[in-house]
This record gives C-alpha cells, structure tokens and sequence, in this order.
C-alpha cells in the first residue's frame, strides 16, 4: 500500500518537474525570439545606416533638395520636441495618478475615469494630430510650432504616464502611508516624503515608455509641428522645426533620388536618440531603486 501511494506521489512530481521545465523552456524561447529580433532590427539599421554617419551629417544643414547635406535641424527638433513632451506630460500624469490613488473616492465614477484613461492609450496617434491641429494650432492659435507640438505628444503619452504612475504608488504598502501618518505627517507630506519616492522606478518606467512612443510618432508633429524643410534652427517655442520621424517620411516618399544611406542614416539617429532618453531614464530609475534599497537597510 505504502509503495502504491508512493509510486503515485513519484508520478506526481514527475509530472509537475516536466510541467515546470516545460514552460521555463518555452518562456526562454520566447524570450529569445524577442530579443533577436529587437538585436535584429539594430544591427540591420547599423549595417544600412552606419556608412552615413559622419560629422557632416550630424552637424550640416541639409541642402540640393536634402538629398546632400546632414540633418542637424531634424535632430534638434526632435530632441526639442521630446524635452516638451517631457516637461508637460510628467507633472500632469503624476498628479493626476495622485490624486485617483490617494484621494479620489473608489466608485463607479472613478473607475469609469481609470477605463477611459486606459482607453485612450488605444486611440490612433493621428486623431491626436487632428485633435491638436484643430485645438492647438487653430483654436489657441499656437500655429504649427513646437509648443502645439509637444502639447500634442504629451496628451499621447500621458495615459501611459497615468497608468504606470498610479500602478507604481499602489504597489507602495499601506502599512508605509499608516506609519508616517501615526508619526504626526499630514496625507501630502506622506505622499511627498513616503509615497511618491517608493513609487520613482515605477514612475520612471512609464515615462521611458512614453517618450520612446513619442519620439518616433509622425502623425501627431505632421499636423502641429513638424516642417517639410526648415534649414533655419527655431528661435522659440512658437517656431516650426524638422523632426527626425516626419524626415525620414520625407526622404522615403517624397524626395526622388534620395540616397538610400541617408534614409538608413535617419532612421539610425533616431533609434539612437530613442535609446539615449532610454538609458537615462533606465539609470535614474536603478538610482532611485538603490537609494530606496539602502533606505530600507538602515
């Protein structure tokens, strides 16, 4: 009896071992299909690209119909766009996440409020193009500038920015929030001083991700920002620019004759400037990730 239930139990664990390895093996290979073809996507634009990138073309104009010179207003006005886009999505998608997390009350309103947030993150960029083409371009009167531009971006990124914000301060324990509140603290001074620090990597994320969107979006800066040719670098925040998104468009449907290694090249400088904003936000967040870390230490 004793080598019945045995067998059995043997069998069993044989069973959950092969179901275990199983699924580690089929979630590597996923894994790995991912990534090649992520190091595949880089390496063919590094092989196509690298041959144009040279100082001229980083630091020239472009001229002759841009099918010679560089690039450097396209680059500037996609760095431009993207700082913009930063600067006025951040403090709206994190305060926003604040107050439905930690004030707003948990009914039916709120929750509808969450699913149009969600919602909108599936919207096609280029309603967001025409959306701020007729409110921003026409209506406040920005005209195509950069400010409409970067206006426009931001409300594409800022449901991510919601989203991954409010997500990262639920995942804060609330025995955190009950002890600085038991110390004397106020409900703001919890969630400057406890709170919202615990939450940075989280935060840090979703920024990362919607900026990485934004960079590379050519509909919304088509209608609000972005030029055909603009050699002249802009003055204000009230100039239209070159970005390197709507460019490459350009160079790909609209110039004849255009070299193939400068269409490569373009869009090389953007995978570049994509990764760069990337690698910063990824080193502030493991920063802020080790200062919490040391915090919980001590």
């Amino acid at each position: 009896m004793n080598a019945i239930i045995y067998s059995k139990k043997s069998i069993t664990m044989r069973r959950k071992n092969f179901q275990q390895k199983f699924f580690y093996i089929l979630l590597l290979i996923t894994a790995i299909i991912v990534v090649a073809f992520v190091l595949g996507i880089v390496l063919y634009l590094i092989i196509k690209g690298a041959s144009a990138i040279t100082w001229e073309f980083l630091s020239q104009k472009p001229s002759a119909g841009m099918r010679e010179g560089g690039i450097l207003p396209a680059i500037l006005g996609t760095v431009y766009l993207i700082i913009g886009t930063i600067i006025i999505s951040l403090p709206i998608g994190v305060f926003s996440a604040i107050y439905l997390n930690e004030y707003a009350s948990q009914n039916k309103l709120t929750n509808i409020v969450r699913m149009s947030i969600v919602n909108m993150a599936g919207v096609p960029s280029v309603v967001y193009g025409l959306f701020g083409l007729g409110f921003f371009v026409l209506f406040l009167k920005f005209g195509r500038s950069i400010i409409a531009g970067s206006l426009t971006l931001a409300l594409l990124i800022l449901p991510v920015i919601i989203t991954a914000t409010e997500e990262a301060l639920r995942a804060v324990p609330n025995t955190y929030r009950h002890a600085s509140l038991a110390l004397g603290a106020t409900k703001w001074q919890t969630i400057i001083k406890v709170t919202l620090p615990q939450a940075i990597p989280g935060i840090i994320t979703g920024t990362v991700l919607g900026v990485g969107r934004a960079a590379g979006e050519t509909a919304p800066i088509l209608f609000t920002a972005a030029a055909f040719f603009q050699p002249n670098l802009p003055n204000s925040i009230f100039d239209q620019v070159m970005a390197l998104p709507y460019h490459l468009f350009v160079l790909a449907t609209q110039v004849s004759d255009a070299p193939d290694d400068k269409k490569w090249g373009t869009a090389l400088v953007l995978l570049i400037i994509v990764l760069f904003f990337s690698v910063i936000g990824t080193g502030l967040r493991t920063r802020a990730r080790l200062k919490r870390q040391s915090g919980h230490d001590v």
